[in-house]
């Protein structure tokens, strides 16, 4: 059996094998990317349909016109471009005065025409303007500037402006490159020797405006983005303080909970020991109890235990109750807010969770006051109704406007507030009061003792 090799040689001078492709060079793919974005700027749907939009009448001047009136001022830039077309049709017509009344009216037609295809076509109108510069210079018995006569010169200025407008930086800049080597061409070609020629003029000219309105380009998408990245940036900032307050909810309620569980765990453990020969099954009923207890902190310490932060530490006092509300009044009065309670209603102790939520939200509230309407008087109103706790924490008016200015409801204290709300199930409603003040009213049911058992 003769096992035969095949070896495969490279042919004589590093040719390539049939098939394969040699590397681009930088400047060629750069030439050919600029070819690509010529052929799609200026030759792909050049005379596609794209009707020039109305202004937008909610700025701030035209806010303030009259309703008949902004309806029309939602066409000045239709009306702007037309006037620039007659301009260009009357230097065109002043400028070939003598050349015959046809010859005129077409020369005038031709710098009008351009200027307005811009409104409905603004590619082509570019394609136009090119195309009608020869054809004027050629149907004008003008002698002088060459290639572009006046009504040529002004209407394609005009028309380079309103297309650079309309489209993009890269569509002006492909544009004024056409017309330089028109210009280069017919100024070679044709104006060798015989006339005034006045490319250059009308280079730096357009040049000037499209550098002008590039700036406006970059200006525009600039503030687009900064406002697309304001609107991101608060967007993102509400979802984490909204994070952060339910962190915080998750935390007191561990240790809410974890307290009392950590209470009926001690107390399973230590009530046979009170009572005299308990009887088996009693005993095994608190072990049970207790097995229980222990097994449900556990678990809470194990599903809640994660929202806590690395430096978090488990208050040592218990979590404050509307017992506590006189010294909280207390710490703000001496902030220099002034403030009044009233209690309604048979006072009785409630779940230490609604306790707890309550507290934050007078406490939220309270701070609201002294942020954003110091030197104003604030009250506290708690009632104790059937079935559930009331607050209502109301504000009146700061006494200085120019102290500060209002922003109630900007913030995200509102927004925690109505998350503990949420969580127990209750109702809040916020607003101005009406004498400029603000007012917090919040409803948390409460189960009787019949609805539990």
């Amino acid at each position: 059996m003769t096992e035969t090799t095949q070896t495969q040689t490279t042919p004589p001078g590093g040719a390539k094998p049939h098939g394969s492709h040699s590397p681009r060079s930088p400047e060629f793919r750069l030439a050919a990317d600029a070819l690509r974005g010529l052929r799609q700027d200026l030759f792909h749907d050049a005379f596609a349909y794209r009707p020039l939009p109305r202004m937008r009448v909610d700025g701030p001047l035209t806010r303030r016109l009259p309703e008949g009136m902004r309806e029309y001022a939602a066409w000045t830039p239709h009306a702007a471009v037309a006037a620039a077309g007659l301009l260009a049709m009357a230097v065109a017509t002043t400028a070939s005065h003598g050349s015959g009344s046809v010859a005129t009216l077409l020369c005038g037609l031709l710098a009008l025409l351009p200027v307005l295809v811009t409104l409905i076509r603004p590619v082509g109108a570019f394609w136009f303007s090119l195309a009608a510069a020869p054809v004027v210079a050629v149907f004008s018995s003008t002698w002088g500037d060459w290639p572009w006569l006046p009504g040529s010169f002004t209407a394609h200025v005009t028309v380079l402006t309103v297309v650079a407008l309309r489209t993009r930086p890269r569509v002006a800049a492909w544009m004024w490159v056409l017309t330089a080597a028109y210009g280069v061409i017919a100024e070679t070609v044709f104006g060798a020797g015989r006339y005034s020629t006045n490319s250059v003029p009308l280079l730096f000219v357009s040049a000037l405006a499209l550098l002008v309105v590039t700036v406006l380009h970059i200006r525009r998408e600039a503030e687009q983005e900064v406002t697309a990245q304001q609107s991101e940036t608060a967007q993102e900032r509400s979802k984490r303080t909204l994070l952060e307050e339910r962190t915080t909810i998750a935390r007191e309620l561990h240790d809410v909970v974890a307290h009392h569980m950590s209470v009926v765990a001690i107390q399973a453990e230590a009530a046979p020991y009170r009572v005299e020969n308990p009887p088996p099954e009693l005993e095994q009923a608190f072990v049970t109890i207790r097995e229980n207890a222990v097994a449900a902190l556990t678990e809470l310490r194990r599903v809640l235990g994660v929202v806590r932060a690395e430096d978090y530490e488990a208050p040592d006092a218990p979590q404050p109750t509307l017992a506590d509300l006189e010294a909280l009044l207390a710490n703000v009065r001496e902030a220099g807010l002034t403030v009044d309670k009233a209690v309604t209603g048979a006072v009785r102790e409630l779940p230490q969770g609604v306790e707890l939520s309550a507290y934050r939200i007078v406490q939220e509230a309270l701070s609201n006051t002294l942020r954003h309407a110091p030197g104003a008087t604030a009250r506290v109103e708690i009632g104790y109704v059937l079935g559930g706790l009331g607050l209502r924490i109301v504000n009146g008016p700061a006494p200085t406007k120019s102290l500060t200015k209002s922003t109630h409801g900007a913030g995200h204290g509102i927004a925690g507030m109505r998350e503990r709300v949420t969580m127990l199930d209750g109702e809040m409603t916020t607003g101005e009061t009406n004498d400029g003040g603000y007012e917090v009213t919040v409803y948390l049911p409460v189960a009787t003792a019949e609805e539990t058992a």
